[in-house]
């Protein structure tokens, strides 16, 4: 067998092992130990030394502190009712249009993702904070719960997003430029969904009627709750895109930002900090084990030389490079129906990056690396609502006991079909994703 054909049987052992539910940091632990050894000729020294190495080399990674920290500050903003802050003063301006409160509710999705980053906490919160409202005053159950999984998505499409640090860190890209590049896509994002509420509210009026005009007073102290939140997101990524601090040191002002206003707001105390740090471990520890399982699988694939040889025959098959882009994406959407978002960004970067780096879409490197990252990021998001996993669908339908899960699923189907529309508008005009680095990212 040739290494770049054992290259292949490596990736398809993985992912016969993801489809029997073995978690992807231990999956990808196993072949690419297994595939290792294969091409060392079975012996462990070799393998040994790689682990310590590898170990090392991505622990020891300063970039990667970013991760914890970001979780955190959304720890914060969770257990401090932040949330519920965003949803009053979108609910406050847009409430009594019909079909508001499903706006509002896609709005806070925006706002909570800028603090956030996670898109399972963003259609857990809001879900807990918006759901109530959206059934009590009389929306449709596909509707609501529809909004909210779509809406939880934009956790991840509005910086600061988790799996665009796993992209830049695997690509070697700028975390502050990807940050840039995904604010208008993600505009684009809560748009596209916002206009889906509208038509279907007009198409069935009684899924999801106005609710009462809130006063102007009212109003007021609605913006006054979220202007510290507001705040936050400025100090955060102006402070990147500024250039008067790293990603870290953002992030960190960020977090202990969210921390003040959580304990300050009343919806922290000695438990709630408990758990904020509890689950902030947790999650980091998950996702640098799911890191080193990729690096020991990317070790055994270097060794296949099959990524480069699949870009290689890419490169000289004279395929259209936009051909080669949409199959790439197509499979992106296949494998969402398996894989979680940072599973699928750790597995397929380092196979993807090299074919999409080898072809000419008349961008120069580095806005095809960030298009190519934004582009992915949009297409892996679709894979939290898409059947048969759609992990935010399953969130939220545990909150909404009485609509059942074929009715969440029939809701999302508008909003994927705005995902597609997003998806070809960005495919096809490149510049929706790096207008902003151009204007003022150098």
């Amino acid at each position: 067998m040739s290494p770049a054909a054992a290259g292949f049987v490596i990736f398809g052992v993985l992912l016969a092992l993801l489809l029997v539910r073995v978690p992807i940091g231990i999956a990808m632990f196993l072949v690419g130990a297994g595939g290792y050894l294969y091409f060392v000729g079975g012996e462990i020294l070799p393998l040994m030394h790689s682990l310590k190495n590898l170990a090392y080399a991505r622990l020891s990674n300063y970039d990667l502190v970013v991760i914890p920290i970001f979780l955190l500050m959304g720890q914060f903003a969770t257990h401090g009712g932040l949330s519920r802050s965003l949803f009053n003063f979108v609910r406050a301006f847009m409430g009594h249009m019909r079909g508001g409160l499903a706006m509002a509710s896609i709005g806070a999705c925006a706002g909570f993702g800028a603090i956030c980053g996670s898109s399972l906490a963003t259609a857990a919160t809001m879900g807990h904070v918006a759901l109530p409202e959206l059934r009590r005053h009389g929306y449709s159950g596909a509707l609501a719960t529809g909004t909210l999984a779509a809406g939880g998505t934009l956790g991840i499409m509005i910086p600061p997003s988790v799996p665009l640090v796993v992209y830049a860190i695997l690509t070697h890209e700028s975390i502050g430029k990807l940050f840039m590049a995904a604010v208008l896509p993600g505009l684009v994002a809560m748009v596209g969904y916002m206009m889906v509420v509208a038509i279907m509210v007009r198409i069935n009026p009684n899924s999801g009627p106005a609710a009462a005009r809130m006063p102007w007073p009212d109003r007021l102290v609605a913006l006054a709750g979220v202007l510290p939140v507001l705040a936050v997101f400025v100090i955060v990524i102006v402070g990147i895109y500024g250039g008067w601090a790293n990603p870290t040191e953002a992030a960190s002002i960020g977090a202990a930002a969210c921390g003040v206003l959580a304990v300050a707001s009343g919806g922290l105390r000695v438990e709630g900090l408990k758990e904020c740090l509890l689950g902030t471990a947790e999650m980091t520890a998950m996702i640098f084990l799911v890191l080193l399982g990729a690096d020991v699988m990317n070790a055994a694939l270097a060794l296949s030389q099959m990524p480069v040889t699949l870009a290689a025959w890419v490169k000289d098959s004279g395929f259209p490079p936009y051909l080669v882009m949409a199959a790439i994406l197509l499979i992106y959407i296949f494998l969402g129906c398996v894989m979680d978002a940072l599973a699928m960004i750790l597995l397929t970067i380092p196979i993807f990056y090299p074919i999409v780096m080898a072809l000419d879409f008349g961008l120069t490197p580095t806005e095809t690396s960030i298009w190519f990252g934004i582009l992915a990021l949009m297409v892996v998001e679709i894979g939290l609502i898409h059947p048969p996993v759609g992990l935010n669908v399953y969130i939220i339908n545990t909150l909404a006991r009485d609509v059942p899960l074929s009715q969440t699923f029939v809701g999302v189907i508008p909003f994927l079909i705005s995902d597609l529309l997003r998806i070809l508008l960005l495919l096809f005009v490149p510049s929706v994703s790096l207008v902003l680095i151009r204007a003022f990212g150098g």
